[in-house]
């Protein structure tokens, strides 16, 4: 991989004997035996039911022709292909702003919000509103391809996403994340100092330090918060321990066979994870289909054993602008602790709405309104 600043125009051309090799390979699915009660996992039914629209109805050639409708390119940072989305705003005054997804998302989290942010007239929203969008497939994950070397966790990433912003020219900018660009996103503002106008994240991961102390008086939406985060400790968190110990291990399975990938990444798109309300299966494959189609679901759970390996936590709170967004359905922080590891929070909105854990995509109005209101004040 040339190791210089050429930006190279990308587009996405899946080979025709991938998607026989996928489809094969979905018919001779080996089915594992039903679970005695509910609580052990993924549902096998699901997962069929997903096999069998995959195989037999998914279109991969749509969802490609949708990702193909916007400018795309990839760039070679610190030794690392990165691919990203770059959508020009017509309006002069646009901020440019960088979209970072997660785990097990792509890119596709954030097409249905390309539209809103970057033409708000279209959509009911005024000019001044409007942004320049730049969306990277993370290190590791997707049309970046398999990661090169270590330590492609958020804190590198997010020096990558700094270097990625000043090629294009961006010297003023905002950041958006959910899940892991919920913790990269504030890791850029920290290491690109004031060409970051804002950060707005989905999550703020902010926990208790283990004094009980700290719980004391505690309101009801941080209480509800907690609950939500224990819940999901005790009932969602397995893979978070496997993939920061061993992802290498799981590896093997998650490229051999599409329907154990499909099983193991629906345990955050599930409707348990999502608070009970189903994402589209068109959404949960385009998003299984990128890992398989391009090989990276093992490259990408490393980022989980990067960051766990890392001693690179911020050793003071946080200074520079900072917004929330939460939504129904998925745990968004807990506000007397993330007070405590940011001093500049200045957006905490819990939405009713059932966004769940993918609310660019479920709720795409209200989250566009919400990061509009954000960096109102801040351009």
């Amino acid at each position: 991989m040339p190791n210089n600043t050429e930006i190279r125009p990308f587009r996405i051309e899946i080979p025709e004997s991938d998607l026989v090799d996928l489809r094969d390979r979905l018919v001779r699915t080996r089915w594992t035996d039903r679970a005695p009660d509910t609580g052990y996992g993924v549902d096998l039914d699901d997962v069929r039911r997903l096999v069998e629209y995959w195989r037999s109805g998914f279109d991969w050639r749509a969802q490609e022709a949708r990702i193909n409708q916007y400018p795309q390119f990839t760039t070679t940072i610190d030794g690392q292909n990165i691919h990203f989305l770059h959508v020009r705003s017509a309006e002069p005054s646009a901020l440019p702003l960088i979209l970072t997804h997660g785990w097990p998302g792509s890119i596709v989290e954030f097409l249905d919000l390309v539209g809103p942010l970057t033409d708000p007239v279209a959509f009911g929203g005024n000019p001044e509103d409007a942004f320049h969008l730049v969306i990277p497939s993370l290190p590791g994950f997707g049309f970046s391809g398999r990661a090169t070397d270590t330590g492609w966790g958020s804190a590198r990433t997010a020096a990558a996403w700094a270097e990625l912003m000043s090629r294009l020219g961006y010297e003023r900018y905002g950041a958006h994340g959910n899940d892991a660009g919920s913790m990269i996103s504030p890791r850029l503002a920290a290491h690109a100092g004031e060409r970051v106008v804002g950060v707005h994240v989905t999550q703020l991961f902010s926990f208790p330090s283990g004094d009980p102390s700290e719980f004391a008086g505690m309101s009801e939406q941080d209480l509800a918060q907690m609950e939500q985060l224990q819940w999901f400790m005790a009932a969602k968190f397995s893979f978070n321990q496997l993939q920061s110990q061993q992802p290498q291990t799981l590896a093997h399975a998650l490229a051999d066979t599409p329907a154990g990938l499909l099983g193991w990444n629906m345990q955050l798109m599930d409707d348990e994870a999502m608070g009970g309300r189903r994402l589209d299966d068109d959404f949960v494959l385009t998003n299984t289909a990128i890992y398989w189609l391009t090989n990276t679901a093992g490259s990408a759970i490393r980022f989980y054993h990067e960051d766990a390996k890392a001693d690179d936590t911020p050793a003071e709170p946080s200074t520079f602008p900072l917004g929330l967004a939460g939504f129904a359905g998925d745990f968004s922080g807990v506000r007397r602790f993330a007070d405590r590891d940011h001093k500049n929070i200045t957006q905490w909105h819990i939405h009713d709405a059932p966004g769940g854990h993918y609310a660019a995509h479920l709720e795409p109005e209200l989250m566009a309104s919400d990061i509009r209101g954000f960096f109102r004040t801040l351009r």
